[in-house]
């Protein structure tokens, strides 16, 4: 084994220096500084996710039944 150094850059590893064939397996170690940077600011960049809760409201319901709205059928 022979470690090369690299960099990444959209998401992708580019070694430094070194062209290797293709094909070739690699194994990348990170430092945990590096690993725990990224992690904290991938948290803090990503969009907030917004939740939007529907109550529904039980008077509509029971107001369109008083106006024969729901469940007569239409068989007049």
């Amino acid at each position: 084994m022979r470690a090369y150094k690299g960099i990444v850059e959209d998401g992708v590893v580019v070694l430094i220096g070194t062209r290797l064939p293709e094909g070739t397996v690699v194994t990348v170690t990170v430092g945990e500084a590096e690993l725990l940077r990224a992690r904290i600011t991938s948290a803090l960049k990503r969009p907030r996710k917004v939740r939007v809760r529907l109550k529904p409201t039980p008077g509509l319901v029971a107001e369109a039944a008083l106006v024969g709205g729901v469940g007569d059928g239409g068989n007049d």
